[in-house]
């Protein structure tokens, strides 16, 4: 469990698809039924997808049947309340950030604490872990089979949590046996969570260039397809930026760097068996391992 403040200074908001700045920026509502949160279940904590601030806890998560993810409690501080323009109802948006989330009811008893915080899913993304006030890095990387990734990153200091997933396709919710066949053109990849009071963006992602061989197109090591290569998912310009400088570091040391810089898509997480893949099953990555290169 991490706790404390973090400065706002070390992390920039995230850069937002129109679908979410209609809601997020502008104010609007997602489609009831249509969220990706709304019948979630997965243990953790809820975040603010323009800003990264923890918001909300999974064990304070209800099924209201309203259409929307529904919790009774936030985050001490996570959140303000604003009287809507026409009176009638109360905005909640990130404390941080200003984020519109959603709506926040009261006296409705569907639960003990008999309030509902009416959330959008677009506002919101999820970290498989107990977070306390504060904000948190996110960072996407994809270089090859991603246990191997999540194996290296994992084991860095600052780092929360990584997730095995899928990223940057052409179809939703892809499962494993259709990402291998290498044409939903997904990448396996990683989604690493991070305290910025203990690492940096550039510190993970040059330790993402040193764990595996960013020379090689079209696969790493013995494993071969569009699906293992070796990619940057930005979130933000920054990340854009530090991913352009250091690969450019590469290149004028002589290496053929073939690493693509892609702005970050939906990110899809993987099934529970590729989740901490090494660590359960007591075997060590086949395909990558460290190479100084900076």
């Amino acid at each position: 469990m991490s706790s404390g403040s973090f400065s706002q200074e070390k992390l920039p908001f995230n850069n937002l698809t129109k679908a979410e700045s209609t809601v997020i920026n502008n104010k609007g509502t997602e489609m009831p039924y249509t969220g990706k949160f709304t019948n979630y279940t997965e243990q953790g904590t809820y975040i603010c997808k323009k800003c990264g601030a923890a918001l909300y806890h999974s064990t304070d998560k209800f099924n209201s049947e309203c259409g929307w993810p529904s919790f009774d409690d936030e985050i001490r501080g996570a959140v303000k309340r604003f009287p809507d323009a026409d009176g009638l109802r109360t905005e909640i948006t990130c404390a941080n950030c200003g984020a519109h989330l959603g709506h926040v009811f009261t006296g409705e008893r569907l639960t003990s604490k008999n309030i509902r915080h009416c959330v959008n899913s677009v506002s919101l993304d999820f970290i498989p872990a107990v977070l306390e006030t504060g904000r948190y890095g996110i960072a996407i990387f994809a270089g090859g089979c991603f246990w191997g990734v999540e194996y290296f990153l994992q084991k860095e200091p600052g780092v929360i949590s990584v997730t095995s997933g899928y990223t940057g396709g052409s179809i939703r919710n892809p499962s494993y046996k259709e990402v291998c066949t290498g044409r939903t053109g997904h990448a396996e990849a990683v989604k690493v969570i991070y305290n910025p009071e203990k690492t940096t963006y550039e510190k993970l992602l040059k330790l993402f260039m040193e764990i595996h061989d960013p020379t090689q197109a079209g696969g790493q090591g013995p494993d071969i397809g569009d699906q293992y290569r070796s990619e940057i998912f930005y979130l933000n310009d920054d990340q854009k930026r530090i991913a352009e400088k250091n690969i450019k570091l590469l290149n004028d040391k002589g290496y053929k760097v073939v690493t693509a810089i892609t702005a970050a898509s939906e990110f899809f997480e993987a099934e529970k068996y590729h989740q901490d893949y090494y660590f359960n099953n007591g075997k060590v990555p086949y395909c990558h391992g460290y190479t100084k290169r900076f």
